[in-house]
């Protein structure tokens, strides 16, 4: 086991000592495996290889997903009859029964990612929640500002809303989900479809950004050698806004919402170790001062994007599974 002194003179460049050391041992030798890599932060990339890299890292960590009686790729429809790709994951085929659905959206900062860098976390949540998928592959940024994500999200679940039978699907069981900015566009629909009269029985949040401010704690500590870093927050975010007036966008910052009474209860998971699990806290805080159920799962001593590193921290797989049952009681209970 090494020693505090011995870890202390290993610590990645810039990095927050006692932050450091609140991470788990396997987690700080993957980030010193990612440091050891010369090539340069997604940020620094062109796009196009930003969006390669983040694809490729994807498949690499990503546990052997479970295979499915289902997996077909959809169209579904937005408002103005233009179609958006999506993919459907079912444990079982129509002809045994409707199924509850949960509507999933991808992370990747607004700028990255897709349902294929997802595949894996939606066939298993698929799996272990006997709940049918939909992934979505929204819009991304900078080729599509704010709020061109929400918009497509916000077509998919008002259009699953109506149609979703069409699949074998009960579109009056219907959960919103995803991962870090999939978790922000998740809650953004929860508190449209609260306006719009739209019942969910869930939003499932990972580690969602809730806002755009650079100044909280969880930014301060883990801003720099945990994987997401500060300046990567603020390259997605300059490429997906119009102007500084839409951070302040309760579409783009869910906690900027002035009414959240209705919105559908919140599981929220979420890694100690990330600069935006302050803001992510914020709006679990915001739905309980409006009597919102709200339950929240804190992974220790790991970091941002770890359910999709589950070949390095095992804890990704635990997460997943507490996520499932979260699925499984609002949906099938």
């Amino acid at each position: 086991m090494e020693t505090r002194g011995h870890d202390a003179a290993r610590l990645p460049l810039g990095v927050n000592p006692q932050a450091w050391q609140r991470l788990q041992p396997h987690v700080r030798d993957f980030l010193r495996g990612v440091q050891r890599k010369t090539r340069p932060s997604m940020q620094h990339l062109p796009l196009d290889l930003a969006r390669e890299a983040y694809a490729m890292g994807s498949s690499v960590l990503e546990p052997e997903p479970p295979s499915l009686k289902q997996i077909q790729n959809l169209r579904l429809f937005r408002r103005d009859g233009s179609s958006l790709r999506a993919r459907l994951y079912a444990p079982q085929g129509p002809e045994q029964g409707m199924l509850p659905l949960l509507v999933f959206f991808h992370g990747g900062g607004f700028v990255m990612g897709s349902i294929d860098t997802h595949d894996a976390v939606c066939r298993i949540l698929c799996h272990a929640s006997s709940c049918a998928v939909i992934s979505v592959d929204y819009r991304l940024a900078p080729e599509h500002k704010f709020p061109a994500a929400f918009d497509d999200c916000w077509d998919a679940v008002h259009w699953l809303g109506c149609n979703a039978a069409a699949w074998g699907l009960d579109g009056s069981r219907m959960a919103v989900g995803g991962d870090s900015a999939g978790g922000t566009l998740a809650a953004a629909c929860a508190v449209q479809a609260a306006r719009q009269g739209l019942p969910l029985r869930l939003q499932l949040l990972f580690y969602p950004g809730m806002q755009a401010a650079p100044d909280t704690p969880s930014r301060q500590l883990y801003g720099n050698g945990f994987l997401l870093e500060e300046e990567q927050i603020q390259w997605m975010f300059q490429a997906c806004v119009r102007s500084n007036a839409d951070f302040f966008d309760w579409r783009f910052a869910p906690v900027y919402a002035e009414d959240v009474s209705g919105v559908a209860p919140l599981w929220l998971g979420l890694a100690e170790c990330d600069p935006i699990v302050d803001d992510s806290l914020l709006w679990a805080d915001k739905l309980r001062a409006a009597d919102v159920p709200v339950d929240v799962g804190l992974y220790h001593g790991v970091i941002h994007e770890f359910i999709k590193l589950g070949r390095a921290i095992p804890e990704a797989q635990q997460a997943l599974m507490d996520a499932a049952q979260a699925l499984r009681k609002a949906l099938h209970d």
